[in-house]
């Protein structure tokens, strides 16, 4: 059964446009070039220190090779990851698995 991931991320003061752009023009293309499923990304209306993202996955088992094609990479270990800290308060990030329910229109 396909699965969501709601991710939660809590930016650091005044990061909130770069770290936008980062997402749309770095890691989110990056992501769907290997694979992941991005249904959404959004930035806090009112709190500028919130940004969440939604990902897709088909099984358990896509999710894992699916971190492994981007989180294993030169790319992402050299370039891409650390960056990350100079714009996220990490330990404050959540990130939820979600199942949608049979009236969900994103089944």
């Amino acid at each position: 059964m396909a699965f969501y991931e709601l991710r939660q991320y809590k930016v650091k003061p005044g990061k909130l446009a770069e770290w936008v752009k980062i997402m749309e023009e770095e890691i989110i293309p990056f992501q769907v070039s290997k694979g992941m499923v991005i249904c959404g990304s959004f930035a806090g209306e009112e709190d500028e220190s919130v940004y969440v993202w939604l990902r897709r996955f088909e099984s358990e088992e896509q999710r894992k090779e699916l971190y492994a094609a981007v989180y294993e990479t030169d790319y992402w270990k050299n370039e891409m990851g650390p960056r990350v800290p100079d714009y996220l308060v990490r330990e404050e990030n959540v990130i939820t698995r979600m199942i949608p329910t049979s009236k969900s229109t994103v089944q």
